[in-house]
């Protein structure tokens, strides 16, 4: 290997910007369920031609955010069974990564991003803004994430942030529903102050059955159940 030689920089490929075009507005719900995405359309909004739209549609399709329907694309929406599944994987793995987390986070240092993350929350809730609420939710997720010591862990709950974050778009203008999570982060973070891995389970788990309730209330899937799974 020639020493001298320096990694060349490339532009993010076309079809790459589309990708995470469409995804970022996916995930902020700004496009709703059963609205048809077409490729022509598409690609005369982005100014690209339709080779790397139709490379993005079917990427995000191949991930569950788009379902194919003869020449668009939709926005799928979530049944209830979407809705059990998504939260089985969440309560199998979400609690377990909060136990690790508690392991590390009693030290103030390593739990300061957490902290911050839940200041900004209660400023949100107190200030009735949605946006901002919705930001500082992703800032807790991935400072508490953050902490846990096994990645492998994390990679696979984050496989369904995008999922997440088209829920929560969906669900986050409610007052009440913040307040819920709200209610949520305050007993992880007591949990992780304490370094107490039963407890941050516990809170965890409890979070998830609170929320799923909220987001099935929320969207009209409700069918009577009164259990959380």
């Amino acid at each position: 290997m020639v020493p001298s030689l320096e990694p060349l920089d490339r532009p993010v490929a076309l079809g790459e910007q589309v990708y995470h075009t469409l995804r970022r507005y996916l995930r902020d719900g700004a496009i709703e369920a059963g609205e048809p995405l077409q490729e022509v359309q598409l690609a005369t909004q982005l100014g690209v031609s339709r080779t790397p739209v139709r490379e993005a549609l079917a990427r995000l399709a191949s991930e569950g955010l788009l379902v194919s329907g003869g020449r668009s694309f939709t926005v799928p929406s979530l049944t209830l069974a979407d809705v059990d599944d998504i939260y089985e994987v969440r309560f199998l793995i979400e609690p377990a990564a909060a136990r690790r987390a508690a392991e590390r986070s009693a030290d103030p240092a390593v739990r300061a991003p957490v902290e911050q993350a839940l200041h900004e929350a209660r400023a949100a809730h107190r200030a009735g803004d949605a946006d901002r609420f919705r930001a500082s939710h992703v800032l807790f997720r991935s400072a508490w994430l953050a902490i846990v010591p096994n990645r492998r862990l994390v990679k696979v709950i984050e496989q369904y942030a995008d999922h997440m974050q088209r829920i929560r778009a969906l669900t986050l203008h409610d007052p009440a529903i913040r307040a819920i999570v709200l209610t949520g982060f305050e007993r992880l973070a007591d949990a992780l102050r304490a370094g107490d891995g039963d407890a941050a389970a516990a809170a965890m788990q409890a979070h998830l059955a609170q929320a799923k309730r909220a987001f099935i209330a929320a969207v009209g899937l409700d069918d009577g159940r009164t259990d959380a799974a």
